[in-house]
């Protein structure tokens, strides 16, 4: 591979080249095919020990820079770029003007609706701002919809203010607070040749419609060739024949003084993008920007009745934005409660979808109504969304605490020390049948993603899916778990390549030949490297993002 000079000046520059889920869900794992080559089963694999027991990835050396690969062409992706403006800026704090919603009229006892007052608030800011909501109890018989940039809705802290909504009619696939932006992509800019998988740099025909800043996305469209290569045929069947953005970027350089003209993209490629299957640029304009939540807990529970006969809710949804985040969120059960199981949120917790370079941080979503199929009881939840970091999230029975879910298009993203406990997926709304329910990799082959210094009481899986879920297949390729424990089960099945290092307490199912009564690895070869098993605790560095980020930043 070519590794070429990448205008951005964020440290090193040099291109990588280098679960079952149980029946009764759209739920299943995923594949790895290719030979049975597998590492580190045991102590002994580790690399670089010392003297004090501490050691690091063979992958991950001292001198590691993007581009290291080993002998068989095993490489860590750079995960440095997840997260609010690709990781190198703190999140805000939040801007003026500030909207009070108790002087819209907002009743903060809850005895009274405060949405007309609360969205009369987000509407008095076109231009951003703050809508506060002072410590109290705030009753919401509607929804809430931001659809300005710069919006951001702060509270006085998890415990302080309380916003509750009691809505249930309509909510099918719907959100109760909703940002939303509105995208349009101009025409395609095909690729004249190959996009190398990590590399920054693609070429076109003809990118003098481009310039330093503009949003593209590189996409291309699912064939019967690309679905064929994956061994998906007759699986892979949603979205074939259309055009989909796997990779949301900012144009960082554009020359035209080279034929065929280069386009240099903020963040590497996740996957190589094919002339074969149309891969083109298209520019895009329309995300919600600078928006956030943050300090207040939701609720959305309502009659169980109810809440079971409603999929796919959530309480609230990031649609179509960038550079945006969710900070010290909870939940909680509201006084719309009317029985004594203590659950939160209808159905889901936070949806991230469409978007980019979003943080969701400090937060604790729990214990939703309905966990049943259909899309229900997924409390942290990312669609078709790049650079995305969870971090220091805590996640309490859900259905999928944590998930990737719904279509191509999910790559780079992080969960970092994330805690998931009390997965539980339930056959019926009496709950007395049911399974663990695993975080996971749900649909259609997310890209590099990584999952870091993480508990896992219940279980994360990267698998086959086959069938489940309109046809999920494989659902991860060249995916990381790095240093992970808990009293849960990790599976790891992706195609081509995937990885695990580091372990601590985990039972750890990899093996393609032995990989249960659903074959979850079938198809996925080879067998996902496995590294320090059962030496977790002296993996360094602890996080490989932030070891990454410091990397990349240069401290």
């Amino acid at each position: 591979m070519e590794i070429p000079h990448v205008p951005r000046a964020l440290g090193p520059t040099i291109l990588i080249l280098c679960l079952l889920g149980c029946p009764g869900d759209s739920d299943v794992d995923d594949d790895t095919t290719g030979d049975d080559d597998t590492a580190g089963d045991d102590d002994s694999s580790a690399g670089d020990d010392d003297s004090t027991g501490e050691w690091r990835s063979e992958l991950y050396p001292l001198d590691w820079i993007p581009g290291t690969v080993d002998g068989e062409g095993r490489f860590l992706h750079d995960f440095s770029y997840a997260g609010y403006h690709l990781g190198e800026a703190a999140l805000p704090s939040p801007p003026p003007p500030v909207a009070d919603v108790t002087d819209f009229g907002a009743d903060a006892g809850g005895g009274s609706d405060s949405t007309a007052a609360i969205q009369a608030a987000i509407d008095s800011l076109p231009d951003g701002g703050t809508v506060l909501l002072p410590e109290g109890s705030y009753r919401c018989d509607g929804v809430l919809r931001v659809e300005n940039s710069g919006v951001v809705i702060v509270g006085e802290g998890t415990d302080l203010s309380l916003l509750w909504f009691t809505l249930a009619e309509g909510m099918e696939g719907a959100s109760h607070l909703t940002f939303s932006g509105a995208v349009t992509r101009g025409p395609d800019l095909l690729l004249a040749e190959d996009g190398e998988n990590l590399s920054h740099r693609v070429r076109v025909d003809d990118a003098s419609s481009l310039s330093a800043g503009d949003e593209v996305s590189l996409g291309w469209f699912i064939t019967d060739e690309f679905v064929d290569e994956h061994g998906m045929t007759g699986t892979w069947e949603a979205f074939n024949g259309n055009w989909r953005p796997f990779f949301r970027r900012q144009v960082e350089a554009v020359d035209t003084s080279v034929a065929p003209h280069e386009v240099w993209l903020d963040v590497p490629l996740r996957y190589p993008a094919r002339v074969r299957d149309g891969a083109s640029l298209r520019a895009e304009e329309g995300y919600l920007r600078e928006c956030g939540v943050q300090d207040l807990s939701v609720s959305t529970v309502v009659h169980w009745s109810d809440a079971w006969s409603i999929d796919r809710s959530h309480a609230i949804r990031l649609q179509e934005v960038a550079d945006c985040w969710v900070a010290g969120l909870g939940t909680f059960e509201s006084p719309h409660s009317d029985d004594d199981r203590g659950r939160h949120l209808m159905s889901g917790g936070l949806l991230v979808a469409d978007s980019k370079r979003v943080t969701v941080a400090d937060s604790h979503l729990a214990h939703p109504q309905n966990r049943g199929s259909g899309g229900n009881g997924y409390l942290f939840e990312i669609d078709r969304s790049n650079e995305v970091l969870t971090r220091d999230c805590r996640a309490t029975a859900g259905r999928h605490n944590f998930i990737q879910n719904w279509d191509f298009g999910t790559a780079g993203c992080v969960w970092l020390r994330t805690t998931s406990t009390e997965g539980w997926a339930a056959l019926t709304d009496s709950e007395l049948l049911g399974h663990v329910g695993f975080s996971e990799y749900h649909h259609s082959l997310a890209m590099a993603n990584l999952v870091d210094d993480s508990t896992v009481d219940d279980g994360w899986q990267a698998t086959n899916r086959h069938d489940w879920s309109t046809g999920a297949g494989v659902t991860s390729t060249e995916g990381v778990f790095w240093n992970m424990r808990g009293a849960g089960v990790l599976r790891s099945y992706n195609y081509g390549w995937g990885y695990v290092i580091g372990t601590q307490g985990l039972t750890v199912e990899a093996d393609i030949d032995d990989d249960g009564l659903f074959s979850d690895g079938e198809g996925t070869e080879p067998n996902d490297w496995l590294e320090g098993l059962e030496r977790g605790d002296d993996l360094r560095p602890v996080s490989l993002y932030e070891d990454q980020l410091a990397l990349r930043l240069g401290r």
